[in-house]
């Protein structure tokens, strides 16, 4: 059962359990296998529970710091691959804002617990950068113009022309700034630690604005979701177009995916070897992975709240 909650701290905000990234690593193993079939049930038994074994644990949300760079790094290039995007500059740029965003870490553990992790290890984080501040693009800001090249070059290839003419022209708009919405953190941590999370990021950016620090004004959200897709699918009937059911990583993203007025996808097939760093678990059926673009109005964000909040809190 996983239970969510903040704290009073902005520097430190307790925001639920989950499970050991660690279970993600395969724990099977073949080493001291006996002949004797009765000993290879009994291995086999005593594996299947150990793979099967849940760990709870604490964690806490805090402030980006320094000491987060490598692991915001990390997520970033998960999510973005082989894409030519200076996720070194975009970490630096999401530190040096940390007015808004956040890292989510372990929480303390007492010490007679067995269970013993790198309590500065960040399981994922969320921020927004924004795209099309004044600010930004006078410092030509190269993280900035990678993104806006590469949305724009994979909806050109996917999507009718008059739709490209509309991103660029959204994306180009300085009167009315579009932020880059990251949220990214391990696939086997659970999506109830988002509602807290973005709950946070909002405020954060209603304060941001009211005292016009960077990160506070945004007429869009632009995203970049890990998603997947079957990778064999049964042949339809004649006549009917193949449906593709389209799976996100971050299960909450489909309510923005649902309120999105600029959506499209393009594959990472041949940029990653897996569908997503950890264990994608559906029945073990191949994927293809897939990133979605979605370009959505921020005054759709209440109603995505509303929808977080009542999936994410049954």
């Amino acid at each position: 059962m996983f239970a969510s909650s903040m704290a009073s701290s902005a520097k430190r905000r307790a925001v639920g359990l989950g499970e050991n990234p660690e279970e993600c690593e395969d724990n099977s193993s073949d080493e001291g296998l006996e002949d004797d079939d009765e000993s290879g049930e009994e291995d086999s038994e005593a594996s299947d529970e150990e793979i099967n074994e849940e760990v709870i644990v604490d964690f806490e949300a805090h402030t980006i710091s320094d000491n987060d760079f490598n692991g915001v790094k990390k997520l970033l290039q998960q999510l973005f691959l082989k894409a030519h995007v200076n996720t070194s500059e975009m970490t630096d740029i999401l530190i040096q804002q940390n007015h808004v965003g956040s890292v989510i870490r372990q929480a303390e553990v007492p010490e007679d617990s067995d269970n013993e992790g790198d309590l500065d290890e960040v399981f994922g984080f969320i921020s927004m950068l924004n795209l099309t501040e004044r600010k930004m693009r006078l410092q030509g800001v190269q993280c900035v113009e990678d993104v806006k090249e590469l949305v724009l070059a994979q909806c050109e290839k996917s999507c009718p022309h008059s739709m490209t003419e509309q991103l660029e022209k959204v994306l180009n708009d300085t009167s009315k700034p579009v932020g880059l919405l990251l949220s990214e953190r391990f696939i086997n941590v659970p999506p109830q630690i988002a509602l807290p999370l973005h709950k946070q990021l909002q405020e954060e950016m209603a304060e941001a604005q009211r005292t016009n620090k960077p990160s506070g004004r945004c007429h869009f959200c632009l995203m970049i979701s890990k998603t997947c897709k079957e990778a064999n699918k049964t042949i339809p009937a004649r006549g009917q177009a193949p449906k593709e059911e389209l799976m996100f990583a971050n299960a909450e993203e489909e309510f923005f995916y649902e309120q999105a007025t600029i959506k499209f996808n393009y594959s990472v097939q041949e940029e990653t070897d897996s569908c997503l760093t950890g264990r994608w678990s559906f029945n073990d059926v191949p994927m293809k992975p897939y990133r979605t673009v979605m370009l959505i109005p921020a005054d759709r964000m209440p109603a995505i709240m509303e929808k977080l909040k009542e999936y994410l809190t049954l």
